[in-house]
């Protein structure tokens, strides 16, 4: 799915990286837990949380996600945002919850990473 389909399906808005709305996103994983990320995401992948933190960016340029979806209307600092241009990565923002957010992109067809 690509992420402006995303963008539409949650109600997004571009924080950064709009150039980057044409891309393929393979599968979503939701977390607070950046150590989590590292263990699970395999890439092609959009981060979907509510932590704002710059370790949210340092971590999802470690595992290769393509995007990050703040959720529960979280917007990120200046600080978060020129990080995340400096490493080429689309940050939206929505506001429905994580749960609900998942949800919507599972109904539609874009799916979590499959635990070995």
């Amino acid at each position: 799915m690509k992420l402006i389909d995303i963008m539409e399906k949650v109600k997004a808005e571009v924080l950064c990286g709009s150039e980057f709305l044409n891309t393929e996103v393979q599968y979503a994983f939701g977390s607070d837990l950046m150590s989590d990320v590292l263990a699970y995401v395999k890439g092609n992948t959009l981060l979907l949380t509510g932590l704002t933190n710059p370790q949210v960016i340092r971590t999802a340029e470690m595992a290769d996600v393509v995007a990050i979806l703040f959720v529960r209307g979280k917007i990120p600092g200046k600080d978060v945002i020129d990080l995340a241009m400096e490493n080429s990565m689309a940050v939206l923002t929505t506001k429905y919850t994580l749960y609900t957010t998942s949800g919507i992109l599972y109904s539609e067809g874009l799916r979590g990473i499959e635990q070995d």
